[in-house]
């Protein structure tokens, strides 16, 4: 397959790649730019590991094209914190109340969260049950992911 060239604005950062039009973004994410916080699980779009923020809103990373994403402003788990040096609420949060297990699902669900979180900072629990249903967890930390959610609500600013 002949390879074109790219795009892709990541936290801020423009990169130029040549990607084959079968390659996803998270693919292209990984191997290419190394940012491996984006999570590959199923491969399906069922888990949500592989949520980044495109363009301000979630998608599965894993069922993007590359090639969909040239030239879109893409926002990954290593470009949440507000700086290279402090964690953003959400995963402060997340420490502080034990949500945190494999830590497999959590780039996924803290991108979740934090998009919600940006819409609607006074997120009911409700709310935020219902952006999270797309993120599974395989230890099953629902409770204290959802806890460590809420208690950033209305003050989980960056």
């Amino acid at each position: 397959m002949k390879k074109r060239t790219i795009t892709l604005v990541v936290n801020g950062d423009e990169h130029s790649l040549a990607v084959r039009p079968n390659r996803t973004l998270a693919e292209a994410l990984r191997d290419d730019l190394h940012l491996t916080g984006t999570k590959v699980g199923c491969e399906t779009g069922d888990c949500g590991a592989c949520t980044v923020l495109l363009n301000g809103r979630p998608v599965n990373s894993c069922l993007t094209l590359a090639l969909e994403a040239d030239g879109q402003q893409i926002r990954t788990i290593e470009g949440i914190a507000p700086s290279g040096t402090e964690l953003h609420p959400v995963q402060r949060a997340m420490v502080e109340r034990g949500a945190i297990q494999c830590g497999f699902c959590t780039p996924g669900m803290v991108i979740s969260s934090v998009h919600l979180l940006e819409r609607a900072p006074d997120a009911t629990e409700e709310d935020i049950r219902h952006e999270l249903g797309g993120n599974l967890c395989r230890c099953t930390g629902y409770t204290k992911i959802v806890e460590a959610v809420s208690s950033c609500s209305s003050r989980c600013k960056p």
